[in-house]
């Protein structure tokens, strides 16, 4: 019989599903889409429903094609954090949930640090910066925009754990993805009893929290005879895609950084201590085993902006994919001919904590053509991408190893344009692509026991490729850098006036 551990990750565009067995060798995988609403600029809403219709179809597709003999031992939960799931007493969702990326919260956020005290406050509390994109300004939002969605609301989840709740019936989140709420004592791992105080937010809207190993309790009757397994099947705590990503990477001790590209862009790297000294430019979240924790930056916006110049496109060649688009970016030389992208489509939040920021190309004449503006759109994102390295170097990470992982590793133009771009040489490791779901599954077999530790799935990860810096490229990239960096500064007093002009 043949052992596996499902892990699941619901992501901003997409729910990935896979199956890995006790080597750490994925045996299938499935996924499914849904779309992001956007009815208002810097607005970002989803229907929980069609979260749990994507997951329910991937999971038994996956189980499908299984062999007949294989035991799933359990499953493990991953997901985009920060997002806001309100549920009435009966445990139904109210509203359309407002994501990790939506950027109406930026007042309230200004009123939650006032309340804490300024920033040394706030960051004494919770360790981070009250960022526009964190749960807690939304639930302010709800109660000054929707007071009466907020007077029905008796609990509150984050994406990954209304899956939870939809599979074993319990409210539980666990402490990498409790961390991004911005209601969080990181440092001591439990909800801030004083900031909820502060904020008027009664402790019990939020669910119970375990760590990342933990069972969160077994599936429902009728999701396991859906899904043709016992209902005695756990579900552990998993975690934040953020967190769970490096974890996938094999990054839980101090060293290496990874680097995923996905919907955003994240750099980040472990720590075996909570640190001291932050100033909230970059995230602290609880790491994946209990005497860890997880140091990062995160762009709004990476592979989101190909996959917006693609939606952008289609009306004009309805078949256009991501791969025609790499295939296009390849088409253009290095630098994009003095064509740069700024990918702050949805603001930003590292290496600026920039809510009416908007993306722009800057250079565009008129020998540009679509392989420039695919190219550009690429360098736009690794740019910025170098620019939260720094700032992580600043504090003390050593980044001279990167690893990545997400969606957009499958193509190795991107690996070889970051090699390029950083001048630094960058692993590819199992399960890179794969993502969260990977380090999903493996914390699945860490709870079940049958891996030891975090450390010792974690080591099951190998390396599979690596991407040198080509030397000719550094000099251009250094200059492109310099101008990339300059941009937002110069720009900053347009963006908020362009923001002001849309209200």
């Amino acid at each position: 019989m043949a052992t596996c551990f499902i892990g699941i990750d619901l992501g901003t565009s997409a729910c990935k599903v896979l199956a890995l067995d006790t080597s750490g060798e994925v045996l299938d995988s499935s996924v499914r889409e849904y779309p992001v609403l956007t009815s208002r600029p810097g607005w970002a809403e989803q229907e929980p429903a069609r979260w749990w219709e994507a997951t329910d179809d991937a999971v038994r597709e996956l189980l499908d094609r299984l062999p007949a003999d294989s035991q799933v031992r359990g499953f493990g939960l991953c997901g985009q954090m920060h997002g806001l799931t309100a549920l009435d007493e009966n445990r139904e969702v109210i509203r359309p949930a407002i994501l990790w990326n939506d950027q109406r919260a930026a007042p309230q956020c200004t009123e939650i640090t006032e309340r804490a005290g300024g920033l040394p406050g706030l960051i004494d509390l919770v360790q981070n910066r009250m960022l526009p994109g964190f749960t807690a300004g939304k639930i302010l939002w709800l109660r000054e925009h929707e007071p009466a969605a907020y007077e029905r609301m008796r609990h509150l989840v984050n994406p990954k754990d209304y899956l939870r709740l939809r599979m074993t019936g319990d409210l539980v989140t666990e402490v990498s993805d409790a961390s991004g709420t911005g209601l969080f004592d990181v440092r001591g791992r439990r909800w801030s009893t004083e900031l909820l105080d502060l904020l008027d937010i009664p402790v019990d809207l939020l669910p119970r929290v375990v760590e990342s190993h933990e069972p969160t309790g077994t599936l429902r009757p009728e999701v396991a005879q859906r899904w043709g397994l016992p209902a005695s099947t756990p579900v552990f705590g998993g975690g934040g895609d953020a967190v769970i990503q490096t974890t996938s990477m094999g990054i839980i001790e101090d060293g290496a950084i990874g680097i995923t590209l996905g919907t955003a862009g994240i750099v980040a790297g472990a720590s075996g201590a909570c640190p001291d000294d932050i100033d909230g430019t970059l995230q602290i979240s609880c790491g994946n085993a209990p005497d860890r924790w997880h140091v990062m930056g995160v762009s709004l916006v990476a592979g989101g902006a190909f996959q917006w110049l693609r939606d952008a496109l289609r009306p004009v060649d309805p078949e256009l994919g991501y791969r025609s688009l790499v295939d296009l970016a390849r088409q253009a030389p290095p630098g994009s001919e003095g064509l740069l992208f700024l990918p702050y489509l949805l603001g930003e939040r590292c290496p600026h904590v920039a809510p009416e920021a908007r993306g722009s190309w800057v250079g565009l004449t008129p020998m540009h053509s679509t392989a420039h503006l695919s190219r550009s759109v690429m360098e736009g994102v690794l740019l910025n991408l170098r620019e939260i390295v720094e700032v992580c170097e600043s504090t003390g990470l050593d980044c001279t190893q990167v690893r990545v992982s997400g969606g957009a590793t499958v193509e190795p133009l991107w690996l070889q344009m970051l090699a390029d771009v950083l001048q630094r040489e960058v692993v590819t490791v199992t399960g890179a692509a794969e993502g969260g779901a990977y380090g999903a599954a493996l914390l699945a077999g860490v709870g079940t026991g049958d891996f030891a530790s975090l450390a010792d799935a974690a080591a099951l990860v190998q390396e599979t490729s690596r991407f040198k810096p080509e030397a000719d490229n550094a000099e251009l990239y250094d200059r492109l850098f310099a101008i990339h960096r300059r941009l937002y500064r110069t720009l900053q007093p347009t963006f908020a006036e362009l923001a002001g002009a849309q209200r």
